[in-house]
């Protein structure tokens, strides 16, 4: 019976590191496009394994946030659709801010 406590004590402290976790989201948070788009995140989702070679092949220059504020929505979106699996730049952000929220949260 004794190993019975020990998984509730476990299963206790594993149970306030995600409420601790989940306090920290809390609100609005600003997070890097690189801390999004990772490695990881980009092989599942297209046949890019860095952000900087997404926007080497998208033939638009960026270099800057501003750089890529000026990008026409219309075109980044028909890049992003014909080269992820996504059909839209916000459905991409979409994803990678829930894969982001999920890898914070422990899982």
């Amino acid at each position: 019976m004794g190993s019975g406590i020990t998984g509730l004590k476990e299963l206790q402290k594993g149970l306030n590191d995600l409420a601790r976790r989940a306090q920290a989201l809390d609100g609005k948070h600003s997070v890097p496009i690189s801390d999004l788009l990772t490695p990881s995140f980009l092989s599942r989702c297209s046949r890019f394994l860095a952000l900087d070679d997404l926007f080497a092949a998208s033939g638009f220059l960026v270099n800057s946030e501003e750089d890529f504020a000026a990008i026409p929505d219309e075109q980044w979106d028909a890049f992003i659709r014909t080269n992820t699996t996504f059909s839209t730049w916000e459905e991409m952000l979409g994803a990678a801010g829930e894969a982001w929220v999920q890898k914070q949260l422990g899982f």
